[in-house]
């Protein structure tokens, strides 16, 4: 008698390999002729770069998206884009809850690794409220373009403000105006100002959302003030995203002050504005004002470590997250201090807190750097086109110095792989922890002192 072959996936396997179908899907369908503006199939290869950097909400594009692709192939990439914003495990529990279905205890484990929270309780609620969050987010940024797009392009316009709001929101950095990016709306108010704050939004992480509305409903009835009533995770969200902002900005506008080939002409608001922009742009949304090729040098290291860090976590947003880098500064400062317990806001933080921040900066370092390697010998573009590129890859950026339309076959290989593991990899991750911590026993190992540092 034959013995049946059972294999159970593990909560990491379903959501990589979730994201894996998808693409794929994707890919096939955008290598199809209805899909090209030409009526010509695109080389499956670039199709492939396009449902990867659209899925993992990433924006660097070997091929124009406005030009290249016909609007049923723009429709494609949307809903990559938003499946890749929000998570597949997301849009499916999305769908179970629409079409009323039982949500098992296997779909709430699923979800709970899926947003990397800590209780299954309220899982069903908070799932319902991120999609209608959503989607009232990226409606009302849609009306708002629609003031901009609408006088210049009729009809056309609406779908244009429709693609540019979900893009923005979901962090993907993809738009079908030009190939340039917003550099000819560098100085519109209100292009800007939209897309700034759906770029924020998305990234500030969903828990924090929920959590200021919880504070300003009781604002009058507790009489306390607001960012003191805020969660422990939200205080760290919420103010590195400033700091980082503002630093970022100000770093910026003095590096490129007197740059001929970005600032220099422009006016004092004009600069600040760009300054602005540039440095929320870099928290992983990929939209550009600037060609990123004409930045400094010391601008372009100042946005690679933006890029790096990206938003927050339970959001949209890419990168290793502001609430880790936190957590890992903290921990180093009180290290330096000889101090046995890690505080911040008069809060102790746990060690396996501490533990997950220096596995996820390792792990996407790690990343960058072999996808550095490997594009570096696979190209002959500069060092810091290079570097530009791994980082914006892994952090799900998109944001380039004009090398990704360039790359060659392998070129755009290492960076598939590269956009892949840093959309997935800190997901996948946090999700490993929680197992080794199921399998943890009562047996310790012989503890020996060595030297570090």
């Amino acid at each position: 008698m034959k013995k049946k072959f059972h294999v159970e996936l593990s909560t990491t396997q379903i959501i990589m390999l979730g994201f894996l179908l998808v693409v794929l899907v994707g890919s096939m369908i955008l290598s199809l002729p209805i899909s090209s503006a030409t009526g010509k199939s695109v080389p499956y290869l670039d199709a492939l770069f396009t449902a990867t950097t659209a899925t993992c909400v990433t924006g660097l594009v070997t091929l124009p998206v406005f030009s290249t692709w016909s609007v049923f192939g723009q429709i494609v990439i949307l809903v990559l884009v938003q499946i890749g914003g929000l998570g597949v495990i997301t849009i499916m529990s999305g769908l179970m809850i629409t079409l009323h279905k039982r949500i098992g205890i296997k779909d709430r484990i699923l979800l709970q690794d899926a947003f990397n929270l800590n209780s299954l309780s309220g899982l069903v609620s908070f799932t319902k409220k991120v999609i209608k969050g959503t989607l009232l987010v990226e409606g009302v940024g849609a009306l708002l373009y629609m003031i901009v797009f609408v006088p210049q392009f009729g009809a056309r316009g609406i779908w244009i403000s429709v693609f540019n709001a979900v893009s923005a929101f979901c962090n993907a950095g993809m738009d079908i105006i030009s190939d340039n990016s917003l550099c000819d709306y560098a100085f519109h108010p209100v292009v800007n100002t939209v897309t700034s704050l759906l770029i924020i939004l998305g990234g500030i992480g969903y828990i924090v959302w929920w959590d200021v509305v919880r504070v300003l409903k009781n604002i009058r009835s507790q009489k306390i003030r607001c960012f003191k009533g805020l969660t422990l995770h939200s205080k760290i969200a919420l103010w590195v995203t400033f700091l980082l902002i503002m630093v970022g900005a100000i770093l910026i506008f003095l590096f490129e002050y007197q740059n001929p080939l970005t600032m220099k002409d422009c006016t004092f608001a004009q600069k600040a504005g760009l300054s602005l922009f540039q440095s929320i742009t870099t928290r992983t949304a990929g939209f550009a004002t600037l060609p990123q090729e004409n930045l400094t040098n010391a601008s372009s290291l100042v946005c690679l470590l933006l890029m790096f860090i990206g938003g927050s976590p339970v959001g949209t947003a890419g990168g290793v997250k502001t609430v880790t880098i936190a957590v890992l500064m903290v921990s180093m400062v009180a290290t330096i201090r000889n101090k046995n317990e890690v505080t911040l806001f008069n809060r102790s933080l746990s060690k396996q807190a501490v533990s997950k921040a220096v596995a996820v900066v390792s792990m996407s370092f790690i990343i960058m750097f072999i996808s550095t390697v490997l594009l570096a010998a696979v190209t002959d573009a500069g060092m810091l086109d290079i570097v530009y590129e791994t980082v914006s890859a892994t952090a799900t950026v998109g944001l380039t110095r004009s090398l990704t339309g360039t790359l060659n076959l392998w070129g755009k290989l290492i960076i598939i792989v590269t956009m892949f593991l840093g959309r997935v990899g800190p997901i996948s991750l946090a999700v490993a922890f929680k197992v080794r911590k199921r399998e943890q026993n009562n047996i310790k190992n012989p503890m020996e002192e060595i030297s570090v540092g």
